[in-house]
């Protein structure tokens, strides 16, 4: 029996420091083979550095809302949000607008699908305790992930939230954020072991990692890059508590 581990990693959200302390972490384990699910740009200040990184240490990367926002020529922008898209260079702009919405893989007899959000698109967002019919929609083929049939194991993103639902023949996991995580600072991604080519009877895990990194070096870039939110951004990387929070909790 040979088993197979294979790194998940998203919301990198152009957080350079945070991306390279977990594919560090990645490779000093030995694991050859990482997927990106998605927003790997935006939010952050260095998301070209990001994209061009994920080229070359990922294998497949799928695509997230805010490659969206910033690819596409006719999606209606906010003026702050321009800041993000005149970052990213030409080629990676085009890179990061031909990435598929969904990726599928079968790992010991599984069926595995990786999304960024849910199987409607990259918009529509699942968060941690889903009701019952959300829950079994996460699972379910649609026009959006290319057909096929339905999925056993499902890993997403776009939450910024790691947590494992387990149900009879359904597994939900949400791999949290390694950019901007929002359940606590310390960035997360999620390992997968299993059989590539094995049945179901053969072993499968799911293991969370926490890496740390230097914080505030990543919040000085922003703030010597001028990144419109830098302040938020900054609150967001200390404290792991989302910017909508910050007011009410007397943050600043």
């Amino acid at each position: 029996m040979s088993l197979e581990r294979l790194a998940l990693v998203s919301d990198v959200h152009g957080n350079l420091g945070a991306y390279e302390a977990v594919l560090a972490d990645i490779a000093s384990r030995g694991i050859t083979r990482t997927v990106n699910l998605g927003d790997v740009v935006g939010k952050g200040p260095r998301g070209g550095a990001c994209a061009r990184l994920t080229r070359e240490r990922c294998e497949a990367t799928v695509r997230g809302n805010w490659e969206t926002m910033l690819v596409r020529d006719d999606f209606p922008r906010p003026p702050d949000m321009q800041w993000w898209r005149e970052e990213l260079p030409a080629r990676e702009r085009a890179w990061l607008g031909d990435l598929p919405g969904s990726l599928d893989l079968r790992l010991s007899g599984r069926t595995v699908r990786l999304l960024h959000a849910s199987p409607v698109d990259e918009f529509t967002r699942v968060h941690r305790e889903p009701d019952p019919d959300t829950f079994a929609m996460m699972f379910e083929p649609t026009a959006f992930t290319g057909g096929g049939g339905r999925a056993d194991v499902v890993a997403y993103g776009d939450i910024h939230d790691a947590y494992l639902a387990v149900r009879p023949g359904a597994m939900l996991l949400n791999t949290g954020s390694v950019g901007n995580p929002l359940d606590e600072p310390t960035p997360s991604y999620v390992i997968l072991e299993g059989e590539p080519e094995g049945t179901a009877v053969a072993p499968f895990g799911v293991q969370f990692v926490r890496v740390p990194y230097d914080v505030e070096a990543e919040i000085a870039v922003a703030e010597r890059a001028g990144m419109p939110q830098a302040r938020a951004w900054g609150i967001e990387l200390r404290t792991g508590v989302y910017r909508g929070l910050h007011a009410r909790r007397g943050m600043r």
